[in-house]
């Protein structure tokens, strides 16, 4: 039986109003900060992405607060309610379900309106995916580019993975089980055979990190219908551009053997360049 939290020694002193933006565990509930739960003790109006998950977080420190639900969903009916609130001087804390809200998670358009009326925005750092991810991979973090959730297709999500193909950073993803596979295989079929890691479970009882080839992860078993939201890491292409004469003389070649679409792939993925860019080049070469 797992034991029991200890009660949170709060902040007695009194809260400003504003609009916190609070982070929450992305697992290990005891990854929560002490300031956040001095912020969500002290709220007049919890916004919630489910109030039935805030709920729980809040029970498990012996905290009570109003949750209204925030989602994509909720966000038109409730953000007015909450920039009343606010010109009213309350004090409003923004959770997601877990991690740091807005990062691919709803919110920035309150963020936006609160900030633009002139009440005060103020983060409440803390637990993050994305983060946990970065400082676990061994991937270089000097130039980070977080690209979200890949679309759903696979046609798509093959189009934003060659936009994203030249750029020299480290990529970071976050994708779902049930596409995690299809999504490393796209990934490996644009990328090329470039380092990566999956890291699931992040700060739960299963925690799993795995570093290997894009291509030896979408084959792995483990992968094919995992549950939960995953972080996938990338490594950059290589760090030296083709120059556009390496390009062209690529794509002559290509061109020799394949259509002008498979060509501009092709070298796309050789070269780490813009697949667009090769295919309109491999269409006036064509001609």
């Amino acid at each position: 039986m797992a034991r029991p939290l200890p009660p949170p020694a709060l902040n007695p002193a009194p809260l400003a109003p504003g609009l916190y933006v609070v982070a929450t565990p992305i697992g290990n509930l005891r990854d929560i900060t002490l300031r956040a739960l001095d912020v969500l003790a002290a709220a007049d109006l919890v916004l919630a992405e489910d109030t039935r998950v805030t709920g729980k977080l809040l029970s498990a420190f012996g905290l009570a607060a109003r949750l209204e639900r925030y989602d994509e969903h909720a966000a038109a009916r409730t953000r007015p309610k909450a920039l009343a609130a606010l010109a009213q001087g309350a004090r409003v804390a923004l959770v997601s379900d877990a991690g740091t809200p807005l990062i691919s998670d709803p919110g920035y358009r309150l963020v936006r309106e609160a900030a633009g009326a002139g009440h005060a925005v103020i983060p409440i750092p803390g637990a993050s995916a994305l983060i946990a991810g970065l400082s676990a991979a061994g991937l270089p973090t000097d130039r980070v580019l977080f690209a979200g959730f890949p679309p759903p297709r696979s046609a798509a999500r093959r189009r934003a993975f060659e936009e994203l193909a030249g750029i020299r950073a480290t990529l970071v993803f976050f994708e779902g089980g049930s596409r995690l596979a299809a999504s490393l295989a796209d990934m490996a079929a644009v990328f090329g055979d470039r380092e990566a890691v999956v890291c699931r479970e992040l700060t739960k009882l299963h925690e799993t990190i795995v570093r290997g080839p894009l291509g030896a992860l979408a084959a792995d078993p483990q992968f094919a219908r995992p549950k939960g939201e995953l972080v996938v890491l990338v490594a950059a292409g290589r760090e030296t551009a083709a120059s556009a004469a390496d390009a062209e003389a690529a794509l002559v070649e290509a061109l020799s053997r394949l259509k002008p679409a498979a060509a501009a792939a092709e070298v796309a993925r050789a070269l780490g360049l813009p697949r667009r860019e090769l295919y309109r080049r491999a269409l006036a070469l064509k001609r």
